[in-house]
């Protein structure tokens, strides 16, 4: 029995902990893998402040270009809506002188009927078809010169009334179409803002400290480029005047008085007329589309100040960009438009110094400003 015993396989080893140690790896890994999966699945929602001052900054640019795209179509549907008051108005004159013309017509047909005969004219007044009965080469030759004056007016005078009728329709079309245009951009306006605002409010104290922050280090950036344009702009003043009086000895003491007396003084003038009319609105707010007196569009700033220095402007930047001259920024002087965004849907007047005045965005007033706190598209010198 022993040595039966001695060839019995041994037992395999068993431990008592090891379904324990199973359980722990297993719920480590579940721990683990929830971590990781809460770590990536839940991050911050909210955006960086930085991204938000760029999202709000691109709204207000968006809104900008949805009011010129208003003031363009307001401009457009205020000359339709004249146009086509002048058509009907003219309609109406025409169709006086084609019912003067039918009544010649018709004096002519009752007379002829009283006699008892049907002439010419007033088979021609009676016909279902006047134009292929005019038509006949005999019929003039049949009629006295007083019937035939007055078939001829009727003709011209129904000609006329229906090509100023046609007129009238094609322009009412143009009008509804224009009116349309004008609806959308104002909902875009509102639309963009709206969001904005959305945006802002969902800000908490410390974040829109971090905000006003990020705002005053961008308004420091630019008004240290503004400081530096304006002794870029002050030694090269110094030097041309500099040339200018040495050109001057050079000429001669009885030579060169009287120059930049003529249409410079007249310039400077306009200028100061542009300056003097612009600084008086700082502190009026900025509303979209609006011209003045008591509030301003940035387009509608510029043209006011240059109205009163005698200039008109058009309405909107995309056209008032046209007018006038080019010129480098380093070639600014006060007076000249300065225009922003690469889809020109800003603009502010120069004041020299690198500084603007300009109907900044919604919920800001008309002020002065860096020319260098947006993007510079250009400028331009009105006169």
């Amino acid at each position: 029995m022993p040595d039966l015993a001695s060839h019995r396989k041994p037992r395999p080893r068993t431990f008592s902990n090891a379904p324990a140690v199973g359980l722990t790896t297993a719920a480590l890994a579940s721990v683990t893998l929830l971590s990781t999966q809460s770590a990536t699945a839940a991050p911050d929602p909210r955006p960086s402040i930085e991204d938000v001052q760029k999202k709000v900054d691109d709204l207000y640019r968006q809104a900008g270009t949805a009011t010129q795209k208003y003031n363009l179509a307001k401009e457009a549907s205020t000359a339709q809506r004249a146009k086509v008051r002048a058509l009907l108005d003219d309609v109406a004159e025409r169709a006086d002188k084609l019912n003067e013309a039918r009544r010649t017509l018709g004096a002519y047909a009752a007379a002829q009927y009283r006699s008892g005969s049907i002439t010419p004219t007033a088979t021609f007044f009676l016909a279902d078809d006047p134009q292929a009965y005019f038509d006949q080469s005999r019929l003039m030759d049949r009629m006295t010169g007083r019937q035939q004056k007055a078939v001829t007016d009727f003709q011209t005078q129904q000609a006329r009334a229906a090509k100023k009728r046609s007129e009238a329709v094609r322009s009412l079309e143009t009008l509804t179409t224009t009116q349309a245009t004008l609806r959308t951009s104002k909902q875009n306006i509102q639309k963009k803002l709206g969001e904005a605002r959305t945006l802002l409010s969902k800000l908490t104290a410390e974040e829109k400290a971090r905000l006003a922050a990020l705002e005053r280090k961008k308004e420091a950036e630019a008004r240290r480029k503004a400081e530096e344009l304006a002794k870029q702009q002050a030694a090269a003043k110094a030097e041309a005047d500099r040339k200018a009086e040495e050109a001057a000895k050079g000429a001669g003491s009885g030579s060169g008085t009287g120059t930049g007396t003529g249409s410079d003084s007249d310039a400077t003038t306009r200028t100061d007329k542009v300056l003097t009319f612009a600084r008086a609105q700082i502190g009026k707010p900025y509303v979209w589309g609006a011209t003045g007196p008591d509030s301003y569009d940035c387009s509608g700033l510029t043209q006011a100040a240059w109205k009163a220095a005698g200039v008109d402007l058009p309405r909107t930047t995309w056209d008032q960009v046209k007018v006038g001259t080019r010129v480098a920024t380093a070639d600014l002087r006060p007076g000249d438009l300065v225009f922003f965004y690469d889809d020109i849907s800003h603009v502010g007047i120069y004041k020299g110094d690198g500084m603007m005045i300009h109907a900044p965005k919604p919920g800001a007033n008309v002020r002065e400003e860096s020319i260098y706190y947006m993007p510079i598209y250009g400028s331009v010198r009105p006169a």
